[in-house]
Order: C-alpha cells, then sequence, then structure tokens
C-alpha cells in the first residue's frame, strides 16, 4: 500500500490540508505531521534552541509546535517507523501563492524540501488566491500530481512546486521561477506597555508575469509546475567566479 506524508505551514487545522488529506486517501495510507499552528514565512528554519513537542492526536495525526522542517524531520526520524516509511511527502494546501521569490521564504516549499533533503521524493502545492478559498480543484490535482510522481519518480533531491489558480483549470505548464517586484513595507506601532513592536509586510507592483515563469502560468489560468532541487549552486556563474584572481586580494590581506 502506497504511504502519504502530509505537512505544511498553515496548521495541522487548515482547510487546505484537510481537503489534501480527503483526496488522497484514494491513492493510499495518509500520515500528517503538521505544524500546531501557522508557520507561514517559516522557510527552511530548523528549531534548535528550545525544545519541540510532539502531540499525537490518533493513530495518522500528529502535531508538532514547530516548523514544517521541523515536522518532517521528526516524521522521518522519530515518529513514523520504518515499516510506515512514507513513498512520497505533499505539502499544502497553502493558501496562498508560492510563486517566484516567495518560494524561498515558504514553508510549505521548506516542508516539501526537507523530504526531497531526505530522501522522499516531494510536492508542494499552492493555491494563488487571497481570499474565498476553494480547494475542490487544486485537491482534485493534487492526486493527479502525486500518482505522476508516484509512477515516474522524480531526480534525487528534487521537488515540485506547483502553483494553481482559483477555480477550474485551463492545462499545466512546467515553468521556471518568475521575479517578484515588492518592497517591503514595516508598520511600527506601540504595545500597551509603551514599547515600539513593528509589522512587516509587502507592497507589489508590476509582478513579473513573462512568458514560461510561474506568473505567467497561473495569471493564464494555468498550474504552474516549477521542479527545484536543494542544490542552490548557480551553475552558469561558475566559470566566471573562477576567474577572479583570489591570490592577488589574499597577499594584500596578509600585508601589515
Amino acid at each position: 500500500m502506497t504511504r502519504i506524508l502530509i505537512t505544511n505551514d498553515d496548521g495541522i487545522h487548515s482547510d487546505g490540508l484537510i481537503k489534501l488529506e480527503e483526496a488522497l486517501k484514494d491513492i493510499g495510507d495518509v500520515y500528517v505531521v503538521a505544524p500546531a499552528s501557522e508557520m507561514s514565512g517559516a522557510s527552511h528554519s530548523l528549531t534548535l534552541a528550545r525544545p519541540l513537542r510532539i502531540r499525537q492526536l490518533d493513530s495518522r495525526h500528529w502535531s508538532v509546535d514547530g516548523t514544517p522542517t521541523d515536522c518532517v524531520t521528526l516524521a522521518l526520524n522519530k515518529i513514523l517507523s520504518e515499516q510506515e516509511r512514507p513513498d512520497i511527502c505533499v505539502s499544502g494546501i497553502n493558501h496562498g501563492g508560492n510563486l517566484g521569490d516567495d518560494a524561498s521564504y515558504s514553508g510549505t516549499v521548506a516542508g516539501a524540501l526537507e523530504a526531497a533533503i531526505l530522501g522522499v521524493p516531494s510536492i508542494a502545492l499552492s493555491l494563488v488566491a487571497r481570499d474565498n478559498f476553494d480547494f475542490a480543484h487544486a485537491a482534485a490535482f493534487a492526486v493527479v500530481a502525486t500518482r505522476k510522481v508516484l509512477e515516474e519518480g522524480l531526480p534525487e533531491g528534487a521537488l515540485l512546486n506547483i502553483n494553481l489558480p482559483p477555480g477550474e483549470i485551463k492545462g499545466v505548464m512546467v515553468t521556471r521561477q518568475g521575479i517578484k517586484n515588492a518592497r517591503p513595507v514595516i508598520s511600527e506601532h506601540i504595545d500597551p506597555r509603551g514599547k515600539p513592536y513593528f509589522w512587516i509586510g509587502e507592497e507589489y507592483f508590476n509582478t513579473n508575469s513573462v512568458e514560461g515563469t510561474d506568473y505567467h502560468a497561473v495569471k493564464s489560468g494555468y498550474v504552474s509546475v516549477t521542479p527545484l532541487r536543494s542544490d542552490m549552486t548557480d551553475h552558469s556563474a561558475l566559470t566566471a567566479i573562477e576567474t577572479w584572481n583570489y591570490l592577488k586580494d589574499s597577499e594584500l590581506l596578509h600585508k601589515s
């Protein structure tokens, strides 16, 4: 029987995760290990400065008071037995898109990335909407994508970052990451004790929707499927940087 691990960054009680689990039960045994509360924007952070607590809700559901990366690490190394080791990890369905540069901040993508690093094929799923989240079409596509990865496999260390448009799906495009045009907006306030606190937000402008990117695909009503991997090396820059004269600069460092 196929075994599927599910996680997310919106928390174990999020509607996107619940709809995803319901859909994937048609494929195999589903195990859910997800954050106890929302961890959006956690990226690929691992909790090292405090202990983590696992709460088992039933035989297939566990919550962790940590990040999506914590959840996957604990699922594969502590919670699930070797006999229960998943054939695939599916992270999501996220409430909101993880397009372009946002993928690097995403806890949803990070959960899938951690699974890929630990040798489990993985998918991250996000619904590109701001309100009125209807996960029906996204959950149905999650089944299609999960079956395809189980059948075809993925290169070692790779994952699929899948972003879905709201509503009906016109088709599927394999894309590259676009570029997010945004700037941080920091709001300063004073708490009841008179101390300042800050809230970080973003202001978007002229979002890049160049053909071939994830932005363009979703804007056109298509599912965006972007292969990502844990290797962050910019291979195209290797040759250029190899020509830099580090020897000359290192000699300058040793001059008194």
